[in-house]
This record gives C-alpha cells, sequence and structure tokens, in this order.
C-alpha cells in the first residue's frame, strides 16, 4: 500500500442538533480502494462531502498530501466526485460531457481528444463519442460519469453510491470493472454504499459505520472473519450470535456447552458474544453432535441451501450443499477456528 494521501483528524460535524459525524478519524492511502460502508443516515455521505469539499468541518483537520485543506474549494482540490445522480449534460454528446472540466481548463484541442478517446478506451465506451446521452443505457450513462470525473486525472475518485440505480447483474458487471479500472489507473478511489457485497468485492480496506463514529476498519476478510462487536457481525454477512462465557484461553461456553476454540486474552469467565457464520456450520450425526436440532425450513439459493435449524427453542442459519429434509433431526458441529469471540457490548 501507498504513502498516506488522506487523514480527517478528529472531524465533527452537525446539522443543527443532528451530530453526523462525531470525532471522526481515518486515513487512505495512495492508490487504495477504500470503503465507507454503513446504514442509511449513518454519515457516509457527508465523510464524503467533507473530503470533495462540498461541506466544512465544525471541527477537526482534513488534510490531504500533508496539507490542511479545510477551506479549500472543490475546484482547488485534486479530488473527483461521482454521484449515484450521474448529473451528465443532457444537450450534450458523450465526448462534450467528457471532455468538459477539460475546456474550462483551456487545454490544447489535441490534448482533450487524445485523453477523451483513452478515457473512452478504459470505460470500453470506444466509438461512442458522438452518442447523445438520451440513447445510452443506464450502465453507459454511469460510466461516461466516471470517464468525466477521471479525464480529469484527480489524484482520488470519490464515487457516491454510483451503482445504486442500475440493476442487479449490471452492478454486480461494474463491481469487477470499477476495481480493474481503479487498478490500472492508479488513483485513490474512496467509495461509498451500505450494500456489504459491493464493499467486499472491490475495497482494499473497509470502514464501518453507525452514527456518526466508526466502528471497525480493516480488509474485506478482516471484517468478515473478525468483527468487533454485534452491529459488524450482523452488517456484514449473516451471523448466528449467542451470549457465551470465556471459562479460559481457547475455551469458550455457549449454548449450555463447551468448545474450543482459537481466542485468548479475556478475563477468566468474561461474558462474552460468540459469533458463528452459517457457512461454518456443519451436519454430523445426533450421536456425535453436542448441538442437535430439528429442520424448520429450507431454501434453496442456487449455489447452497439456506436451512433453519431448531435448537431448544432458538433458530439456527447453516449454508450448506448438504439436503435436508424439514422436520429432519440433525446434529452439528463447529470447527474452533470457526468460533469468533467477541467482548460483550455495554448496553
Amino acid at each position: 500500500m501507498g504513502k498516506k494521501l488522506i487523514e480527517l483528524k478528529n472531524i465533527s460535524k452537525s446539522f443543527g442538533d443532528l451530530v453526523v459525524l462525531d470525532h471522526f478519524n481515518f486515513y487512505i492511502n495512495e492508490n487504495e480502494f477504500i470503503t465507507l460502508l454503513g446504514p442509511s443516515g449513518c454519515g457516509k455521505t457527508t465523510c464524503l462531502r467533507l473530503i470533495g469539499g462540498f461541506e466544512t468541518p465544525d471541527d477537526g483537520e482534513i488534510i490531504f498530501d500533508g496539507k490542511v485543506i479545510n477551506d479549500l474549494e472543490p475546484n482547488q482540490r485534486e479530488i473527483n466526485t461521482c454521484f449515484q445522480k450521474y448529473a451528465l449534460f443532457p444537450h450534450l454528446n458523450v465526448f462534450d460531457n467528457i471532455a468538459f472540466g477539460l475546456k474550462l481548463k483551456k487545454l490544447p484541442k489535441t490534448e482533450i481528444v487524445d485523453r477523451v478517446h483513452q478515457t473512452l478506451k478504459l470505460v470500453k465506451l470506444d466509438g461512442f463519442q458522438d452518442r447523445h446521452i438520451s440513447t445510452l443505457s443506464g450502465g453507459q450513462q454511469q460510466r461516461v460519469a466516471i470517464a468525466r470525473a477521471i479525464v480529469n486525472r484527480p489524484k482520488v475518485l470519490l464515487l457516491d453510491e454510483p451503482l445504486g440505480a442500475l440493476d442487479l447483474k449490471l452492478r454486480q458487471e461494474m463491481q469487477y470493472e470499477l476495481k480493474e479500472m481503479q487498478r490500472t489507473l492508479g488513483i485513490t478511489f474512496v467509495y461509498v454504499t451500505h450494500d456489504q457485497e459491493e464493499a467486499l468485492t472491490m475495497s482494499d480496506t473497509i470502514v464501518i459505520m453507525n452514527e456518526g463514529k466508526i466502528l471497525q476498519i480493516g480488509t474485506p476478510e478482516d471484517i468478515y472473519n473478525e468483527p468487533k462487536n454485534r452491529f459488524v457481525a450482523n452488517f456484514i454477512g449473516e451471523s448466528n450470535i449467542f451470549e457465551g462465557i470465556m471459562i479460559e484461553d481457547y475455551l469458550v461456553k455457549f449454548v449450555d456447552r463447551e468448545f474450543k476454540c482459537v481466542d485468548k486474552g479475556f478475563h477468566l469467565n468474561e461474558a462474552v458474544d460468540v459469533v458463528i457464520r452459517p457457512e461454518d456450520f456443519d451436519f454430523v450425526p445426533p450421536s456425535k453432535a453436542k448441538i442437535k436440532g430439528i429442520v424448520d425450513s429450507l431454501t434453496f439459493k442456487g449455489v447452497h441451501y439456506e436451512i433453519n435449524v431448531m435448537v431448544d427453542g432458538r433458530e439456527y442459519t447453516i449454508h450448506t450443499t448438504k439436503y435436508r429434509e424439514v422436520g429432519d433431526r440433525v446434529g452439528l458441529s463447529v470447527e474452533p477456528e470457526s468460533i469468533h469471540v467477541m467482548r460483550r457490548q455495554r448496553s
């Protein structure tokens, strides 16, 4: 990963009595694809707008390449933004939409033509330069919006839920294309979404946000496999979460049974939360299982079955390729490395 490019230090932002960001701190590396992920209203778009210069923080510093940029206008920052509403000029064709910013800079005409055509190839719209915006599909319009942003060669591209208006299949295609584009360009991408799949698919780093605070920062693998609290575990993927007791290092008790685990560093008999992902349960004969239950429901999901098992009045969710009948008595097992122990949140 490259050097630290953007840093938000102790940022606070309120709108009236509503605190949107509360003593917010994180940094973004050069050439990184970082995603701000959280539910609606958590402050992620406000954070993006602060970086872009469309809002001013009440407190704290926004540092870009070693310099405080709080007072710089958006057009004075080496940052471009691609919004969910593409804001394309309907009266201009594709070429003129993309070239708009370059013309404002009064670049030579030959350089403008070269850069627009290079960018069209990059976003897979080569040959579309004369097309009218109204004739383009949603996915093509989205590519034009991205092309208009990257043709200026910014150091940072901010993307505010740019795939939100696309259908599922096109959205999935564009996830991979955006990541490939970011690698090719070597531009830092700061991406905002509430879609966990998008975040896991594209990001180098994910920032989990809720109610104006950062709950966890890490790689997609870290966030998924080592959530720090119940909110993160529930927000990223599906989870079975149990209240438990950490008896000692590498031994945890939940659902009235003791299990070996790989976690340590807790107090003896500390109250904890235990997370087991649905894909980490295995079916075994009931006679060999600590956990026994009855199959309550089964749904075919294409790649796997989602099976809900009732155990002592509680529903467990299991993802498996193994078929089970509703009403089957089953045993469940889980490997120590698939049991993730978290400190209990204070209510």
